[in-house]
């Protein structure tokens, strides 16, 4: 479980609020959508689970673990344990190829998934001898994927993780998130300015200002692959 209470975060410099009063809860294996245009707070937020910023009040706990009491060293553990990013940029090493890429995801784990099998889960087993600049975009994203699911993470925290990608691509992207969290029981944490996204939570936050303006339980999720927008 993942509780953040009361996180605020404010500029330092012109004392903007860039998060107030934040608060979440998700359950093991949910999927969590937040919505905000650009500037609305929703990377921050991201970071702060990370780990990256620090908050000036609130706090979030993971598995019973609170970040703001972890020194550095523990804080790196932390990231280790729980955490797999995905960002919109796919940030592949170009001289390694897809399977050694996603192996470098493993290294960081004591308990990583099998990489063949989770290769064949992302539909990247035929080519894990290439190199990313042989791949389509969405094989990048998808090795991306891989990379950060084959730690074995608690959560995943995606950033924009369709951004790059065309619609129909998009799609099966959203897709292979809903089922790797189905089948390794990640929770998902995704961050978008895309509305249509929040059909496929099980959470939905919508932020504006920094500020929380809608924070619910999705009652009616539809599968990703029957997503429009």
């Amino acid at each position: 479980m993942m509780q953040i209470k009361k996180l605020t975060l404010t500029h330092k410099k012109d004392l903007r609020v860039i998060l107030e009063d934040f608060q979440l809860v998700l359950n093991d294996g949910d999927k969590a959508v937040i919505i905000g245009e650009e500037g609305n707070g929703k990377s921050t937020l991201l970071n702060i689970i990370g780990g990256i910023e620090t908050p000036d009040s609130g706090k979030i706990t993971i598995h019973g673990e609170t970040i703001g009491e972890m020194n550095e060293k523990n804080l790196t553990l932390y990231r280790r344990k729980h955490l797999g990013y995905i960002f919109q940029m796919y940030n592949l090493i170009p001289n390694l190829n897809i399977k050694e890429n996603v192996e470098v995801g493993a290294y960081l784990s004591d308990n990583p998934l099998d990489v063949d099998d989770l290769l064949k889960t992302l539909g990247l087993y035929e080519h894990r001898h290439k190199l990313p600049n042989q791949l389509s975009g969405g094989q990048q994203q998808r090795t991306a994927i891989g990379r950060a699911v084959v730690k074995n993470p608690d959560i995943l925290l995606c950033d924009e993780p369709t951004g790059a990608l065309d619609y129909h691509t998009s799609k099966e992207i959203l897709k292979l998130l809903e089922d790797v969290s189905r089948k390794y029981g990640n929770t998902v944490v995704m961050v978008t300015h895309n509305d249509a996204l929040q059909n496929m939570a099980d959470r939905v936050v919508k932020l504006r200002d920094g500020k929380i303006r809608k924070n619910f339980v999705n009652e009616t999720k539809i599968p990703a692959a029957e997503l429009e927008w």
